[in-house]
């Protein structure tokens, strides 16, 4: 190897990749007084290292920072990370890298890190906390577990997950069913949603693909395509070749949304609709597509199901007029885009508002898919797709005693999977109503991993409130986030670069991918791996559990995985740079070239990756599994849960969404590509950049439209309080041509109230005074608006 000097990334470094991941992407340069401020302002941080010279080595492996699952190469001098940048053998980011991605050091040497594990002495939420050993904090979890499960009340123990993707939330469900606990909960996403929309209206919903680097019209219901839906390094490339294309080949972008964001700002057209009525504008859309005959009739007559039930209701209730009023777009915006849509090949239509952490309502996203389904672009190039699963190895059935089935089976605390909403899966806001309303069972443990939701959630006080009759919470957080502060015993998990993990197939990729996780740097402080931990506990509590759990460390399970990839004999490990696997969805998959398992698990680590960048069009018995074997306008499976109803419960409609008060305005959050909002705090770095017209000091401003601002007496800068059904909030105004008029939109991810002082008592939580919408099919929390009041202070 050879040495040379190799500085750590540096907020210089940070922003040449901020420049070229954000502002290279949207073409919004960034003020050069700005890098010499932060470059300053870096060096005087006294918890970053600094390394002195070294020899110089990379690291393959992969982000946990968000779902997109992209592949990083990770910069040593000697033993020390100094930078992280994207894979370029990884098939997802292709060596590009999101500013989240790029700033992954400062979360390995974060002040907020837990460097041991704590028992709390105090009340929860004051701080004080004991050091104690993992012999100690192991046996005391035990411990508790045990006296559940011999009492008969392993139901009462639950599980907030926030990682879907990998095969840690593979390991937590196997415990809880041998143990003898069903409730194994998901944190909100929209993928709820499209589970719950693609199972009822195809059959399957186990995953989605949108072939969107084939496509040459995306017509968007409020995702944020290039501000972190989906992958986001993915998306951003996608854009960069959607606008390399010559002028006349180049894919359209229509973004329907309620502000002007940065994607709309790089969409060829956008069209402000009023927040809740996207549902109806589809509807208005295909009224148009099926009335001039526009739509794929072979496909249509060939592969759907109550077409003829669908078309009377579009045509009887939705014409453009009527939905124009509905909606606020105008008549003729709605005739050319159903044109368009309908005659460019082939087009796509998405939903999942912002970066998809909240779900979307059922019938609002029955009615967006119903127009893939009419243009009959599902199952074909450039369309919506339904990705191979990842062939892992078969795990043996889990092995359950009298116990362990008598708490599985009980019902959920969260009423998911129950008789009335059999299709959905997780509803997290339902297990905080009925701890609360004490209309359940009581929960007894808490276990929250890779999750904060006394933060994240919709109405996180009512949460917050609710869980105080939880006797024992447990958090596995690598930081002192807004769980950790009320919970019991934290147990703090190694950070991503200091553990084994992997990450399943992200959303909206068209083909599966296995990422692996490995170490780059041993765990600086005393923390332990969440799933050796797992493992550690099912060994001390013995019987079914043990026997369920019999790998020695977590490292074992992954690699036991990979044996199922191997007899698979197919994909890809890459050995050099991924040329557009996109184009070659249509080609057969690759035989592998390993002679063992272990040959291919040694090079997996060492690449980053496994993929198969093959898919079968054509096969239409895997794509369409519902009771007709077609995609369903008219969906027979609710048919038997509501036999009385009406038809229109059947078919893709418009339900206006009520909210809770008489409130004139709509707040509305929004999400950012450089503000995180979910699991994990912001990072300084990106804390730093943020515009002085969203974080001024500790203040978070508002977007308010100038005219909405004139009737409340409001100019720019001025302080207001919000005020709503659950609470207030002080903000400062930002006079903003892009909102909507009688609409407030404030970002997600500010208002923390743990952390460390870069991130701590800066702006508001919005969370905080948002009143949770149920939708009425699925009963999932729609919690992206609430009504309220705007007074000046």
């Amino acid at each position: 190897m050879k040495k040379e000097t190799i500085w750590y990334l540096d907020r210089r470094d940070f922003l040449k990749f901020a420049v070229g991941a954000v502002a290279g992407i949207h073409c919004s340069p960034m003020p050069w007084w700005l890098a010499n401020d932060i470059a300053l302002w870096t060096q005087n941080w006294s918890w970053r290292p600094s390394p002195q010279k070294g020899p110089v080595s990379f690291i393959n492996s992969t982000c946990k920072l968000c779902p997109g699952a992209c592949g990083i190469k990770v910069r040593l001098v000697g033993n020390l990370p100094v930078k992280i940048e994207g894979n370029p053998l990884h098939p997802i980011n292709q060596g590009g890298i999101c500013p989240l991605g790029a700033a992954g050091l400062q979360f390995l040497y974060s002040p907020s890190r837990i460097k041991s594990p704590l028992k709390r002495t105090g009340e929860r939420g004051e701080g004080i906390w004991q050091e104690i050993s993992w012999d100690e904090a192991i046996a005391e979890l035990v411990e508790k577990l045990r006296d559940l499960r011999t009492n008969g009340n392993s139901h009462t123990v639950a599980c907030i997950d926030g990682q879907r993707h990998g095969t840690m939330s593979r390991l937590w469900e196997r415990f809880l069913k041998a143990y003898g606990s069903p409730n194994h909960i998901y944190t909100p996403s929209v993928e709820d949603t499209y589970d719950f929309t693609l199972t009822l209206m195809q059959g399957e919903g186990n995953g989605v693909g949108f072939d969107l680097e084939n496509t040459r019209y995306i017509l968007s219901f409020g995702c944020s395509l290039i501000e972190g839906w989906g992958a986001p390094t993915r998306m951003m490339r996608a854009y960069g070749a959607w606008r390399g294309e010559k002028l006349g080949n180049r894919t359209k972008i229509v973004q329907v949304d309620n502000r002007s964001s940065i994607t709309v700002g790089k969409s060829d057209e956008w069209i402000p609709a009023f927040p809740g009525t996207e549902g109806a504008l589809a509807l208005g859309i295909a009224h148009v597509i099926i009335d001039e005959e526009l739509y794929d009739s072979n496909f249509v007559k060939n592969y759907t199901y109550g077409f003829d039930k669908f078309k009377s209701l579009v045509l009887k209730e939705y014409s453009p007029q009527v939905v124009s009023e509905k909606t606020q777009v105008p008549k003729d915006t709605i005739i050319r885009v159903a044109r368009e849509f309908a005659t460019t090949k082939p087009s796509i239509a998405l939903w999942g508002r912002g970066k998809g952490s909240r779900p979307s309502g059922f019938y609002e996203s029955m009615a967006i898919h119903s127009l893939n389904a009419l243009v009959g672009n599902i199952n074909r190039p450039g369309g919506v797709l339904i990705p191979k699963g990842l062939p892992l190895t078969s795990w043996p059935d889990v092995e359950m005693d009298d116990i362990g089935t008598q708490g599985y089976y009980m019902p959920r605390v969260d009423q998911s999977k129950d008789l009335r909403f059999p299709f959905v899966a997780h509803r997290l806001q339902n297990m905080a109503a009925n701890i609360q309303e004490e209309t359940f069972y009581p929960i007894n443990m808490l276990l929250v991993y890779e999750a904060n939701p006394f933060f994240s959630i919709p109405d996180n006080l009512s949460f917050i409130q609710a869980t105080k009759k939880i006797p024992f919470i447990v958090s596995f957080s690598s930081y002192m986030d807004e769980t950790a502060m009320q919970s019991d015993l934290i147990l703090p998990n190694h950070t991503y670069l200091e553990r084994w993990d992997d990450a399943f197939t992200p959303l909206g990729l068209q083909y599966p991918v296995l990422s692996i996780t490995r170490p780059v740097i041993k765990p600086i402080f005393n923390t332990q791996h969440t799933g050796d931990i797992i493992l550690s506990v099912a060994r001390e509590l013995g019987g079914p559990v043990a026997r369920s759990l019999q790998w020695h460390s977590f490292k074992d399970v992954l690699k036991q995985n990979t044996q199922g990839l191997f007899h698979y004999g197919k994909g890809i490990v890459p050995e050099a740079e991924p040329k557009e696997p996109w184009k070659g969805l249509s080609k057969e998959s690759p035989s592998l070239p390993f002679a063992s398992s272990d040959e291919m698990w040694n090079r997996m680590v060492e690449k980053g990756c496994w993929y198969d960048p093959a898919y079968s069009f054509g096969k239409w018995n895997r794509i369409f599994t519902t009771p007709t074997k077609k995609f369903e306008f008219f969906v027979t499976k609710l048919t038997t849960l509501l036999p009385k109803a009406r038809d229109e419960v059947f078919l893709p409609h418009y339900e206006p969404i009520t909210l809770e008060g008489d409130y004139p305005l709509l707040l509305m959050t929004y999400e950012l590509i450089t503000l995180v909002n979910d699991g994990i705090g912001n990072p300084p770095f990106m804390t730093k950049i943020l515009d002085d017209t969203l974080l001024k000091k500790n203040d978070v401003f508002v977007e308010i439209n100038p005219k909405t601002a004139k009737q409340y007496g409001l100019g720019e800068g001025d302080y207001a309080e919000i005020q709503s059904i659950k609470g207030k909030v002080r903000v400062r105004v930002h006079l903003f041509e892009g909102a909507m008029p009688g609409i407030v939109n404030i970002p997600l991810g500010l208002g923390h109230t743990a952390y460390d002082e870069y991130l701590k008592g800066k702006g508001v939580n919005p969370n905080e005074i948002i009143s949770v919408v149920k939708e009425p099919v699925s009963d999932l929390a729609l919690g992206w608006g609430t009504g309220i009041k705007l007074v000046k202070v």
